[in-house]
């Protein structure tokens, strides 16, 4: 392979829409608090204006060099609707490796997302749309288009491990990847998660709520 090649791979199998579906009305901590608290990114922020649903989708994955968007442009060509686009750019914010036109490109083929762990620009535009936009950081100076690059291998952002065909969901709280293969088990837990949150907080309005589980949490410090 010449030095300035992209690796290319074909795309994974899209998850199944009514999976996607699902997932869209359930917040990233329910499903977090039943994959043990210890999965999911660390640093990379929305940028995005808030919304009420939650981003989820199929990983496409890139890895570039840090700064350089030639491969993530070549990946555009790999995503199809409903996928969420996430590139490993090594953390780097020393340069910019999305904007505003190309994250709204990324909107116009029907991606449901960008993840990127690099820097981007044209934030007071990105953050006036509702497409799901996660990065490191910010920086004015823009990419380059040098290469080399991968897509659709394994990657990591924020410390968090994304596969080619992972389910990549997100809100304003972070985000999380998992095997599809786990969606239908963990949906069923974060719903019954979120139905416990539901009973608690009517307990709270109605002056209730029991404290005595704390009783024996403190019991079993060890000090």
């Amino acid at each position: 392979m010449p030095y300035k090649a992209i690796r290319k791979n074909p795309s994974a199998p899209q998850v199944a829409a009514h999976i996607l579906a699902a997932l869209q009305d359930i917040p990233v901590a329910a499903l977090s608090d039943n994959l043990h608290r210890n999965i999911g990114s660390v640093g990379l922020q929305p940028y995005h204006r808030p919304g009420h649903k939650t981003m989820a989708g199929t990983a496409v994955t890139v890895k570039t060099r840090g700064g350089d968007n030639l491969t993530p442009m070549r990946a555009f060509e790999f995503c199809r609707p409903g996928d969420v686009l996430v590139i490993d750019a090594g953390g780097d914010v020393t340069n910019a490796v999305i904007g505003g036109i190309l994250s709204f490109y990324t909107a116009t083929i029907g991606t449901a997302g960008l993840v990127l762990d690099g820097a981007i620009r044209d934030v007071a535009e990105i953050r006036e749309r509702d497409y799901p936009v996660y990065a490191r950081g910010v920086n004015h100076r823009g990419p380059y288009k040098d290469g080399p690059g991968e897509i659709n291998v394994p990657v990591s952002v924020g410390g968090m491990v994304v596969n080619p065909g992972d389910i990549v969901v997100g809100d304003q709280d972070g985000l999380l990847a998992f095997s599809p293969d786990e969606a239908e088990l963990l949906i069923e837990k974060a719903r019954a998660h979120l139905e416990t949150e539901a009973r608690t907080i009517q307990a709270m309005k109605e002056g209730r709520w029991d404290r005595s589980f704390l009783d024996a949490l403190e019991a079993r410090c060890m000090n």
